[in-house]
């Protein structure tokens, strides 16, 4: 029986046994992490070089790309190292840190595009209004808002869950500390506290789904009164990158916590994780560019300008 006070590590997942599978488990994260560094990195680098870019939709857009990155950065590194110098291990202050930045970006993400959900509101249902409503102030303050309120969710989740007594050992069941697998090493009489607090987040996170579903039902109500084409492709164009990163978003996170025990194995709940804290910062830009002629035309310039400078 162990004591969390006398802790000074945990011992991660491993994806691999065998040599070759743990390299193969490091060059497969490395390729992802590439990626996501410089799919957002280049959303990042247009929307604050690229003046046309300097609109409502785009600075939420950078925010993203920028809590993508963090998340991405907290946990596959690790991850990585862990494989190729085989080990298992992470401080408990590294876990401590783990927790509380994952909490504080994937929170702050989901805050955000419940932010960006309103941005598409005001935009095809109050367009007249969107320049008051939407103004360089109020932008700063949904977004400080969805960073502090991401804030304040980390710190109480992080707080909590590392006060409670661990008495089944230190060996955490996934590739980076999430607090569900932690708290299975805590002692059964003190699960509940944070299972309360654990409540109490689901009914804030029902509640900002809801705003974002609501949002949307009137949305899909005025474009579908538009009488010109041209008015549903734009509408669509703009609405369909954010509905796409948040059912990606919503739906691994609702799998991941509300999935029952009889369900979970520890396969199974590595590939969740994967699916919701390394997929989506990979695969965001691709969304939100896809269909994006503007952001394509930006970040198009500015790889030409960076070979132009290169050369």
């Amino acid at each position: 029986m162990s004591n969390s006070s006398s802790l000074n590590q945990f011992l991660l997942l491993a994806f691999a046994d065998t040599r070759e599978l743990q390299l193969l488990h490091f060059s497969l994260f490395l390729g992802i992490y590439l990626a996501a560094l410089l799919g957002n990195g280049l959303i990042i680098t247009a929307v604050a070089c690229d003046h046309r870019l300097h609109t409502p939709m785009y600075f939420f857009l950078l925010n993203l790309s920028v809590l993508d990155l963090g998340t991405i950065s907290t946990t596959v590194p690790k991850s990585m190292a862990n494989s190729l110098w085989d080990t298992r291990a992470i401080s408990y202050s590294g876990c401590a840190a783990q927790v509380f930045l994952v909490a504080l970006l994937l929170g702050g993400e989901y805050f955000l595009l419940t932010v960006m959900a309103y941005d598409q509101f005001v935009a095809i249902c109050r367009p007249l209004h969107y320049g008051t409503l939407m103004g360089t102030r109020a932008c700063v303050r949904l977004a400080a808002a969805a960073w502090a309120s991401g804030f304040l969710y980390s710190v109480l989740h992080t707080a909590n869950t590392f006060s409670i007594p661990l008495c089944q050992g230190n060996t955490v069941d996934q590739f980076f500390c999430e607090v569900s697998q932690i708290l299975k090493l805590s002692c059964s009489d003190s699960y509940l506290r944070e299972a309360g607090l654990l409540v109490v987040t689901a009914c804030l996170m029902f509640g900002c789904f809801i705003f974002i579903v609501l949002s949307y039902v009137q949305i899909f109500t005025v474009v579908l009164r538009m009488p010109s084409e041209q008015g549903w492709h734009k509408a669509f164009s703009m609405c369909l990158p954010h509905l796409a990163v948040v059912s990606l978003f919503v739906s691994t996170i609702i799998f991941a916590y509300v999935m029952p025990p009889s369900f979970s194995s520890p396969a199974l709940d590595l590939v969740v994780s994967v699916l919701y804290a390394v997929v989506p910062p990979a695969v965001n830009p691709l969304i939100y560019s896809m269909r994006n002629k503007e952001l394509q035309d930006a970040v198009r310039k500015l790889i030409q300008l960076l070979l132009f400078q290169h050369e």
